[in-house]
C-alpha cells in the first residue's frame, strides 16, 4: 500500500549533512518520513545539491531563482540577510516567483496530500495561492509572526491563517498571536521543532568541577549572531561579573565584528559556525549554557531556540531570559534559570551563583536532561506524524 504523501515547503535546510545549518526541518521530514512519502522543497544555496535523500521515504528537491553567482538570499536566515545587506531585497520577488513555479510543478508530479509550510511568509502565502485545494499545516518559528508586523503584512498572515488546515507554534504566546490573526482554536497547536538529546552525551564531571582561578567554568553561548539572540547583553554581563569564567560563543552573523570588538579583554572565543559533531564536542566541555535572547527593535524574538533545548539534552545547567517559549520549556529554578531579558545585571549575578555553586549546576544539569526528553525529535516527530492523518483523514 502506497504511503500517503507530504510536501514540506521551507527556507531553512543544511546544504549538506551536519554543515551547521540548522537541520530542525530535516530532522522533523525524517520523522515523518517513518509513515509518510515525503519531499522537501527548499531554495537552492551554495554548495547544495540540486537533489538528495535523506532517507528511503525522505527526498530534497531544490529551485533556482536567481542567477547562481549572487543566489544567496536563502543562505542562513532570509530576513538577517536582508538587514546585512539591502541589495539582496532584489532577490525576494524571484525567490517567491520560484518557489510558486516549484510548486506547481510538485503539485503537478508529487501529487501531495498535504502540504508542511515552514513560515507563514512566503511559503504560508505561496501555499494558500498555488495550492489552495491540498490540505496545509503552516508552522510559524517567530521571526515571521513577531517581526513581519506591518498591516500589509498582517492581513497577508490573517489569509494564510485563515485558510490553513492547521497552525503549529512553538509557545503559547505565540498561539494566541496566531488566533489573533484568525486561525481556528480547534486545529491551533503548540508544537515545538524536535531537538536532538538522545545522542548527546555530557561528562557530569565538567557539570561539577569547581571554579578555580587555573580551571575556569567554561559558558557556551549557540545562535546567529543577530540582535535578537542578545550576545551583547553576555559580553556586558560577563564584564560586570567577578566569577571566574570563559566563555565560547557558536555561530555566526551580521553582529560578528561589533561583538568581537565589544570582547576585547574577556575570556571569549569566538568559533563561527560548527557543524554537528564539533558542536556536539562544545557541549561537552561546557557547563553552562546561555541564551540571552531579547525582543529586537524589528520587533523580533525567538520562539523557542533548538540550540537550547539541545543543551539541555546534553546536561549543560542553562541560564536564559524570561522570554515565551524559553520560560515554557525551563522550569525555573529546576531545570534552569531564567533572568529578566536585556538585563545585564541580573545576568551576571546569577552566572555567579551557578559558577559557585558546583552541586547547584550539577542538579540543574540532571533536570534540564530529563526535560528536554520532552521535545526530542522522535517525541515531536510523533505529535506531527499524528497531526498529519489527522489533517489527511
Amino acid at each position: 500500500m502506497a504511503l500517503p504523501r507530504v510536501l514540506v515547503l521551507t527556507s531553512t535546510l543544511p546544504a549538506r549533512e551536519g554543515d551547521g545549518t540548522p537541520a530542525f526541518v530535516a530532522d522533523l521530514s525524517r520523522e515523518l518520513g517513518r509513515e509518510f512519502e515525503v519531499r522537501v522543497l527548499a531554495p537552492a544555496v551554495p554548495g547544495a545539491a540540486t537533489a538528495e535523500r535523506l532517507s528511503d521515504t525522505v527526498e530534497v528537491v531544490r529551485y533556482r531563482y536567481f542567477p547562481e553567482r549572487w543566489e544567496d538570499l536563502a543562505d542562513g536566515a532570509i530576513l538577517e540577510n536582508v538587514r546585512a545587506r539591502r541589495s539582496r531585497l532584489a532577490q525576494v520577488p524571484f525567490l517567491l516567483g520560484g518557489l510558486a513555479s516549484a510548486l506547481r510543478r510538485e503539485i503537478r508530479d508529487f501529487r501531495p496530500d498535504a502540504i508542511h509550510a515552514h513560515w507563514i511568509i512566503p511559503q504560508g502565502i505561496v501555499a494558500r495561492r498555488y495550492a489552495s485545494s491540498v490540505p496545509t499545516v503552516v508552522t510559524t518559528l517567530g521571526g515571521d509572526l513577531y517581526a513581519l508586523d506591518n498591516a500589509p503584512a498582517r492581513a497577508q498572515k490573517s489569509r494564510v491563517m485563515r485558510a490553513a488546515s492547521a497552525v503549529t507554534v512553538m509557545n503559547a504566546d505565540m498561539r494566541e498571536r496566531v488566533l489573533a490573526l484568525g486561525a481556528d482554536p480547534a486545529t491551533t497547536h503548540v508544537i515545538p521543532m524536535g531537538a536532538r538529546v538522545g545522542s548527546l552525551a555530557h561528562d557530569d564531571r565538567q557539570t561539577a568541577k569547581p571554579a578555580t582561578r587555573k580551571h575556569p567554568v567554561h559558558l557556551l553561548a549557540v545562535g546567529r549572531l543577530v540582535e535578537k539572540k542578545g550576545f551583547d547583553v553576555l559580553l556586558e554581563a560577563m564584564r560586570r561579573t567577578h566569577a571566574r569564567l570563559d566563555l565560547t560563543i557558536v555561530g555566526d552573523g551580521p553582529e560578528r565584528a561589533r561583538l568581537e570588538a565589544q570582547a576585547e579583554g574577556l575570556r571569549v572565543t569566538f568559533l563561527g559556525q560548527l557543524g554537528r559533531a564539533e558542536l556536539d564536542a562544545a557541549l561537552s566541555r561546557s557547563g553552562i549554557a546561555v541564551f540571552p535572547s531579547r525582543r529586537a527593535a524589528s520587533g523580533d524574538q525567538d520562539g523557542l531556540p533548538v540550540a537550547m533545548l539541545e543543551a539541555m539534552g546534553a546536561g549543560c545547567a542553562v541560564v536564559a531570559s524570561d522570554l515565551p517559549g524559553l520560560n515554557e520549556a525551563i522550569q525555573a529554578g529546576h531545570s534552569g534559570v531564567l533572568v529578566p531579558e536585556g538585563d545585564p545585571d541580573a545576568l551576571a549575578r546569577s552566572l555567579e551563583v551557578i559558577v559557585e555553586d558546583q552541586e547547584l549546576r550539577a542538579a540543574l544539569g540532571v533536570a534540564a536532561r530529563e526535560r528536554a526528553q520532552e521535545y526530542s525529535v522522535e517525541a515531536v516527530g510523533a505529535r506531527y506524524r499524528a497531526l498529519f492523518h489527522d489533517v489527511i483523514g
